[in-house]
């Protein structure tokens, strides 16, 4: 199957199969992909957690507003972490990058405001959650990309300090009532001339 066949068929996933398990090397092969995904400067401010503990997994649906149910039913959770201490990050930094990357951070990035430097940081992040998505739609496992969870919930069940949830995504293979899939709930995008230009 071609990526783009892949892209035109994946979709948000909202009813997940409990008995269907992605295959353990698959899941590897998703965290190596991960662990590859580009970042600004190389900067890789991250950190992800593959969540398939049945109890931990229960613990974050508690605190997952209208997405219990899928956490619930879904083979893993992938919580997507954003490094929290600037300082560690720096000191990351310093000892990863070249000289390049890190007076393009010190001139433009460190600057900001405290605030500034973690949505930068944040956006680092979601570049990682979309390969990631792609990932999962190339190998055909369903996926659900997350922001209807409460962060800091997640943050203290997972024993977080100097990474903080960022956004999570529920993994796995629909259920074969999912109301959202195609053949139920037809893709929806804006036409290709009102978003694509060509110059």
């Amino acid at each position: 199957m071609s990526f783009l066949k892949s892209m035109q068929e994946r979709y948000t996933t909202k009813m997940y199969d409990a008995t269907k398990k992605i295959d353990k090397q698959k899941i590897e092969e998703l965290k190596e992909i991960l662990r590859l995904s580009p970042s600004s400067i190389n900067s890789q401010p991250w950190e992800f957690i593959f969540v398939s503990d049945k109890e931990t997994k229960r613990q974050l649906a508690e605190v997952s507003k209208h997405n219990k149910e899928k956490i619930l039913n879904c083979d893993t959770v992938v919580v997507f972490n954003g490094i929290d201490n600037i300082s560690l990050f720096e000191e990351q930094i310093q000892q990863r990058l070249p000289e390049g990357s890190i007076n393009y951070y010190n001139n433009f990035i460190k600057p900001l405001s405290e605030h500034g430097i973690k949505a930068w940081i944040h956006k680092q992040v979601y570049l990682a959650l979309g390969v990631f998505m792609s990932a999962c739609a190339e190998m055909q496992i369903d996926s659900t990309p997350m922001e209807g969870i409460q962060p800091k919930e997640y943050d203290k069940i997972l024993n977080q300090t100097d990474y903080k949830t960022v956004v999570a995504i529920a993994i796995g293979y629909r259920d074969k009532e999912d109301y959202n899939q195609l053949s139920k709930n037809p893709k929806s995008r804006r036409k290709a001339e009102e978003v694509i230009k060509s110059i």
